[in-house]
C-alpha cells in the first residue's frame, strides 16, 4: 500500500463523517417536528412512571401516575391487567438542585 492508498482513506473516511453529521443534522432539525417528537417540548408531563417491580420471569407491577392520580397495572404475560386506580397521589417531591445549591 502507497502513500495514496492511505490518503484515500483517510479522505474517504473524513466523509463518511461528514455524511453521517449531515444526517444527524437534517433528523434533528426537520424529522423531530414532522414525527411528532416535539409534542410535549415546554409542558408539564402529565404521565409518568413513579415506580416498577418486576413480579416474574414475564410480568411487572408498575405505578403509573397521571395528573394527580394512581394507577396500578401489571403488564407482560398473558395479557395486562389494572389493578387498582384511582389512588390519590401524594406530592412529588421538590427536584434535587443541579447547579450545586446546597440542600435545605
Amino acid at each position: 500500500m502507497g502513500v495514496l492508498d492511505y490518503i484515500r482513506y483517510i479522505l474517504s473516511f473524513a466523509f463518511v463523517l461528514g455524511l453521517i453529521g449531515l444526517c444527524y443534522w437534517l433528523v434533528k432539525r426537520y424529522a423531530v417536528n414532522s414525527l411528532g417528537l416535539a409534542m410535549n417540548l415546554g409542558k408539564t408531563p402529565r404521565l409518568r412512571v413513579v415506580e416498577s417491580r418486576v413480579l416474574d420471569g414475564r410480568r411487572r407491577l408498575v405505578l403509573v401516575r397521571r395528573d394527580d392520580v394512581e394507577h396500578l397495572v401489571v403488564i407482560g404475560g398473558e395479557s395486562d391487567m389494572v389493578v387498582e386506580t384511582g389512588i390519590p397521589a401524594p406530592p412529588l417531591p421538590d427536584p434535587i438542585p443541579t447547579n450545586g445549591e446546597a440542600i435545605r
